[in-house]
């Protein structure tokens, strides 16, 4: 297979990876009882017990497993080259890994494996804007950009510095702006393929 067919296909893969896990989410948000996106945390969603008579946490564990394993294989289809590329891609894995491991360890899971998978995700969705934006040049800028958005509400995150917008709110603030620009890398992977490097 074409180096720029394989560059395109995972493009597309990370695209609906991405957008089936937002889509599923708005899904559990709405079916979960008394769901509150600024008191709740994201991964409220993926517990069983908190409200067990709906289906959230089939759908919410499910839709992030999924992106997860979709990230991985569109990085294992993303061939290294470059240094940029080697670390795209290994800051794809990793993100990949980390979502995958969300739902499949829910809150509940002992040793703190969920917080640490959570973790994982977080940090390195938002370092991969960096070789992404290097990657596609001055007008993925912005990329890198939101990324920093989500490593400085990160920062923030941990040591319960929520700024008037709550745990859930805050979280978002991580996980938002890293779809958005990983949104735009895919989209850009499955228009142009992977020519700029």
């Amino acid at each position: 297979m074409r180096l720029d067919l394989r560059d395109r296909l995972a493009g597309l893969l990370v695209f609906i990876g991405l957008a089936e896990f937002m889509i599923l989410m708005i899904v559990a948000e709405a079916i979960y009882p008394g769901y509150s996106v600024s008191h709740n945390y994201i991964s409220d969603l993926g517990n069983y017990r908190l409200a067990p008579s709906a289906p959230h946490a089939l759908i919410f564990n499910s839709a992030i497993i999924v992106m997860g394993a979709l990230l991985v294989i569109g990085a294992i289809l993303f061939v290294g080259g470059s240094k940029t590329r080697n670390l795209l891609r290994a800051f794809m894995i990793l993100t990949g890994i980390g979502a995958a491991g969300v739902g499949v360890f829910t809150e509940t899971s002992p040793y703190h494996l969920h917080d640490i998978f959570s973790l994982i995700t977080f940090l390195f969705a938002s370092l991969d804007s960096y070789p992404a934006s290097v990657f596609r040049g001055r007008w993925s800028a912005p990329w890198a950009v939101l990324g920093t958005i989500a490593l400085v509400a990160l920062g923030l995150y941990i040591p319960g510095q929520y700024l008037g917008l709550g745990w859930g709110g805050m979280e978002r603030m991580i996980v938002y702006p890293n779809i958005i620009w990983a949104l735009g890398f895919s989209g850009s992977l499955m228009a142009q393929g992977g020519r700029n490097i």
